[in-house]
């Protein structure tokens, strides 16, 4: 009988936009259920990420997902915001983990030890998978916040800095998901 290390891939979304949460996911997977086409979500088209969210949801040993707000952005920087939300992913888990593999250079403070990994969500199988949850469930938010605060065009840009959406941040002001320590936001302000 073969003992399996309990490993989550974690990683986030949403660090660049202007406006949103940071989304982050942490999942460990069953190395007896691979999938197939695992990588960075940004390398797959939209309907891939649909097709894969399922797959991973029930293939996967587990997976949580965590967030950080906008407050919490403005409040801690977006860097700080999204180690608080990758540590509520991993927090969310329903075992505690042995170990986590983190997108990046940046580490979270966890109760287990912790692996960063540049580019890991095109190396780590786990960490694909997270980013691939972690997209999924903002930019789904994101179309949701369309409907809330319509003339954003949030469902075409997801809270990025388009020439689209900051026109539109200029002309409308920033909406409540603004994020108002980013400078284009702060500019709209005055």
């Amino acid at each position: 009988m073969s003992i399996v290390a309990l490993i989550a891939g974690v990683d986030e979304v949403g660090r660049g936009p202007l406006a949103g949460p940071v989304v982050t996911a942490a999942v460990v997977l069953d190395p007896g259920k691979p999938i197939e086409g695992l990588t960075d979500s940004k390398r797959l088209s939209e309907k891939r990420r649909e097709q894969l969210v399922p797959l991973i949801e029930q293939s996967a040993y587990a997976w949580a997902l965590g967030r950080a707000e906008v407050e919490e952005i403005d409040q801690l920087n977006i860097l700080q915001a999204s180690l608080l939300a990758m540590k509520r992913a991993v927090m969310a888990l329903p075992f505690e983990i042995e170990h986590a593999l983190v997108d990046g250079i940046h580490a979270p403070q966890l109760f287990c030890p912790v692996t960063t990994i540049i580019k890991g969500d095109l190396t780590e199988p786990a960490i694909a998978a997270a980013s691939i949850l972690a997209k999924v469930a903002r930019d789904r938010e994101m179309q949701a916040f369309e409907q809330l605060y319509p003339g954003y065009e949030f469902a075409q840009h997801k809270g990025y800095p388009t020439a689209r959406h900051q026109q539109a941040l200029l002309e409308l002001g920033p909406s409540p998901i603004h994020r108002r320590s980013f400078a284009p936001v702060r500019k709209a302000l005055r």
